[in-house]
């Protein structure tokens, strides 16, 4: 082989090179051009708090008419006081919302409530129905549901 020759396979060999790096790297521009779709609801986890903010809002939405005692949006924790129903005075309730989570689920939410009964003067500890907290749960979640459809736009 002369010098000639094989200048002219070197030459030949590096066009190749350059024209196989050229190729590959068209076929990578053309990646992520296409846009994601858009989804027909807002993110189920929206937060610059440190928990799910429909949730949140939805919590002290429905606890509005209750007096409230502590709330605490990085830890998920809102606490009413005592309220009385002024059509029942001799009985009252205080609830506490825990979301444990960052994302819009049933399980992220735990609601817990306490009652007491007026008797003989003295406030007594009474038992809370069972479907009193799944209820307000329920009122929760549909309010959730309800602010994320409406961050949306979608209705």
């Amino acid at each position: 082989m002369n010098g000639s020759t094989f200048s002219t396979a070197n030459s030949l060999r590096n066009l190749g090179r350059i024209g196989l790096i050229a190729l590959a790297a068209v076929a990578l521009s053309a990646c992520g051009q296409k846009g994601r779709p858009k989804a027909d609801l807002a993110a189920s986890r929206v937060t610059t708090i440190g928990v799910n903010s429909y949730l949140w809002r939805a919590s002290l939405d429905t606890l509005s008419f209750m007096p409230l005692m502590q709330s605490d949006s990085n830890g998920g924790v809102i606490t009413t006081d005592w309220y009385a129903n002024p059509n029942n005075p001799n009985e009252r309730m205080k609830v506490s919302v825990v979301i444990l989570d960052q994302d819009l689920r049933a399980d992220a939410l735990r609601v817990s409530a306490s009652r007491q009964v007026m008797q003989n003067g003295v406030w007594a500890d009474a038992p809370v129905q069972a479907a009193t907290v799944q209820k307000l749960e329920d009122i929760i979640l549909t309010r959730a549901r309800d602010l994320r459809r409406q961050a949306s736009g979608v209705n």
